[in-house]
């Protein structure tokens, strides 16, 4: 099973919880077991794995790439003004891979997958691929 999934963001930076869109691609597949391969094909957005219980952690993760690879920065050449955008979809990777067994995804108990949008607001694809095993 292949899905294109929309997601629409509505700031510069965010982090967006998917993980229940996934889950729900998860559970009406007719795979008990498998895996699901989730792709961001966007240079300027990323997708990960992280804590869902504190808000607070989405916000440090924010601010610290903001920190780390700030949106103006003078020696940045790049003509479309969001080099910043490039590096941290390049950090948080453009891809992640969850199994999932008896039509649910194992994740650790605080875990959640986020699209990590850096150069909104935005609509973007998210292409999810489920493997049967």
């Amino acid at each position: 099973m292949f899905e294109t999934l929309t997601v629409r963001t509505s700031k510069r930076a965010e982090m967006i919880d998917i993980t229940d869109r996934i889950q729900d691609l998860v559970h009406g597949s007719d795979a008990a077991d498998g895996c699901a391969i989730c792709y961001v094909p966007h240079t300027t957005a990323g997708i990960t794995i992280q804590e869902n219980a504190d808000p607070d952690v989405v916000h440090d993760i924010l601010y610290k790439l903001e920190a780390l690879v700030p949106h103006h920065d003078p020696n940045f050449r790049h003509g479309e003004g969001n080099s910043d955008a490039h590096i941290k979809a390049s950090l948080m990777g453009s891809s992640v891979t969850v199994p999932f067994r008896g039509s649910a995804m194992v994740l650790g108990t605080w875990q959640a997958i986020y699209f990590c949008e850096f150069d909104g607001p935005r609509s973007r694809n998210l292409h999810v691929k489920l493997i049967k095993g």
